[in-house]
């Protein structure tokens, strides 16, 4: 179940996430556009999760599939990737968003959390399977103890592409990417990037009841989010984690 936090609501939350142990927010509209580190500004989000924002570690969103591992890096912009991954308890990590997925992947009994941001580029990447390679290889988790959480980003309702993203998409997963697409109109169609990243973790070993999903569309809900799609640059959610 997702908690909205605030009136009107600035950041929200999975129960089940935090139930684990992973504290995290992501964020609304409401709560403001997130600037590049340093970060001033009073954010709800991250007053509520008890964190300082020059506390914050990010990275240079290159929309790739490169994962940085963080741990003993000090706080703000730690290199260019589009994951993050710790094993140490109280780093609290953040990606930026504005239509992209937010991924929060963690496996509380080994204290490794990730998150990650999840463009179709990324996608078509893997960036997902990737990041769960390197959380076995480097910190030795095992995947079906993994849990996820996807943060509102654009949906299958709204997300219309042509072929420069679907032949890509096509070439990288010949097996699976017509479950992915449903026909818009000529020479377009309607990527689920929703499935197709959930997709990617349950091939990776993530068990499918384990991959949370309010199915929050950024595009739809501009009363909440903002949208890149329906508002142009410059306007960033963030979603923010951190194990306790």
């Amino acid at each position: 179940m997702v908690t909205l936090h605030g009136e009107p609501p600035t950041y929200l939350s999975y129960e089940a996430l935090e139930a684990a142990g992973v504290r995290h927010a992501f964020t609304t509209r409401h709560d403001g556009s997130f600037p590049g580190p340093p970060f001033g500004g009073d954010f709800a989000a991250l007053r509520a999760l008890g964190i300082d924002g020059g506390a914050l570690r990010v990275a240079r969103q290159v929309h790739g599939a490169t994962t940085l591992v963080v741990d003993g890096a000090p706080p703000g912009l730690v290199g260019t990737g589009d994951t993050l991954a710790t094993a140490t308890l109280g780093m609290p990590l953040a990606i930026f968003t504005a239509d992209c997925l937010a991924v929060i992947v963690a496996d509380p009994e080994r204290h490794v959390l990730a998150l990650a941001h999840a463009g179709w580029r990324g996608t078509v990447a893997g960036l997902l399977g990737h990041l769960v390679e390197v959380l076995v290889s480097r910190f030795g988790v095992r995947p079906e103890r993994l849990r996820a959480a996807i943060g509102p980003s654009i949906g299958p309702c709204c997300y219309e592409v042509d072929e420069p993203v679907v032949g890509p998409l096509g070439r990288a997963f010949p097996a699976a990417w017509e479950g992915w697409v449903r026909p818009a109109g000529p020479g377009t169609w309607w990527l689920d990037l929703w499935q197709a990243n959930t997709d990617q973790l349950v091939a990776a070993g993530v068990r499918p009841e384990a991959i949370l999903n309010a199915r929050l569309c950024t595009a739809c809900r501009r009363d909440l989010f903002f949208s890149y799609r329906r508002e142009g640059g410059g306007l960033r959610l963030a979603a923010v984690a951190v194990l306790t």
